[in-house]
């Protein structure tokens, strides 16, 4: 088993937490994300892991073992770090077979298994090069490489696509979706890249300030953001937000914004009554919110203020009296700056949050 337990783990440096009071199970042969802007804590759990950093409080389990006092090289873990942390005086071949000679691999072995993952991972025409002869992409494989040969029994990366260029990234996001599938290994992969945490884990544990905010696989965060953090975090364009009263409209439950309305449904409706609120912050994605007529109800009304075309869609920014709001149109969407358009989106794209916690209130 090469699962790992956080068990609320806080981490300080002098008056600052880091990590605070972190408690989560990682599953044996899951590839879980670590996600959350800069400075969240995210790297600094993962190197908790490690062994590079030494928990506060709490404990790390690495499958039903407590390695809080157990030395680095001794966790059966192998790290790939953001600058690649690579040896230049060495070539690629040594860098990748370094860890082996140190754990007295006999040499006709890692021979073979040096071979092997640089055959996997593209590398075997560039053995002989050192690292300062190499692209960005060729080095992160390196460093990739140098974790595979070890089989571990976790992977831990910090933000190893970081520094690669778009195309680039989209490539290796795509290879280690394949190596982790064909090693059956356990990865922890942090980063701030919400594309990347989308496409590549089978969950995602979102921090904010060395605090768990939500866990769970990316289309259920995704869809049912558990708080205001996420609701805003996750997603490109970012979630519109509107302050709202509740009220009803001819018999229907509404939300009611400054220069908006929002219908809802019986059960959303039924679930802020039973919070106690009368206020909520409504949250709607870009690609939720469509064009209608003039006349449609349950509307808002705007004016076009930029529109960026991707191509496949527009991303347009539009004001109102009190805020700017982002809508993502079909390219056949044909708008002018300036113009005035009606939008409107469906209950059930519409996101509810107390505003005094900022929490999901979650039809039952």
């Amino acid at each position: 088993m090469s699962r790992v337990v956080f068990e609320h783990l806080t981490k300080r440096f002098g008056q600052v937490v880091a990590v605070d009071d972190f408690t989560l199970e990682v599953e044996d042969q899951e590839f879980l994300v670590l996600l959350g802007p800069s400075g969240c804590g995210k790297t600094t759990a993962l190197r908790v892991v490690a062994g590079l950093e030494d928990p506060t409080s709490g404990c790390i389990l690495i499958g039903e073992r407590v390695v809080n006092d157990i030395p680095a090289k001794r966790r059966d873990v192998a790290m790939v770090f953001q600058n690649y942390a690579l040896y230049p005086h060495m070539s690629v071949y040594d860098n990748m077979v370094f860890g082996l000679r140190l754990r007295r691999i006999p040499r006709k072995e890692r021979d073979k298994v040096v071979r092997e993952t640089a055959q996997t991972l593209g590398l075997e025409d560039l053995l002989r090069r050192k690292p300062a002869a190499l692209s960005g992409g060729q080095r992160q494989r390196v460093a990739l490489g140098r974790a595979i040969v070890r089989r571990p029994s976790v992977f831990l990366m910090d933000e190893p696509l970081s520094n690669l260029d778009a195309k680039l990234r989209v490539q290796t996001r795509s290879e280690l979706i394949k190596l982790h599938r064909r090693l059956q290994g356990t990865f922890i992969y942090v980063t701030h890249d919400q594309v990347e945490a989308m496409t590549m884990g089978s969950r995602i544990a979102v921090m904010n300030e060395g605090a768990l905010q939500q866990v769970g696989p990316p289309q259920e965060v995704y869809d049912r953001p558990a708080n205001l953090f996420v609701a805003a975090f996750i997603g490109s364009p970012a979630m519109n937000f509107f302050e709202a009263q509740l009220a009803r409209r001819d018999g229907q439950p509404t939300a009611v914004a400054e220069d908006a309305e929002f219908q809802l449904s019986p059960e959303q409706a039924a679930a802020a009554t039973k919070r106690g609120v009368d206020s909520v912050i409504v949250g709607v994605r870009p690609e939720h919110l469509d064009l209608v007529a003039a006349d449609a109800d349950g509307c808002l009304d705007a004016t076009v203020d930029t529109v960026e075309s991707l191509g496949h869609e527009l991303h347009v920014t539009f004001s109102q009296t009190s805020r700017n709001l982002v809508a993502r149109l079909s390219p056949e969407d044909r708008l002018r700056v300036g113009e005035q358009v009606r939008l409107r989106t469906s209950p059930q794209h519409v996101h509810l949050f107390d505003p005094a916690d900022g929490r999901r209130i979650e039809p039952a």
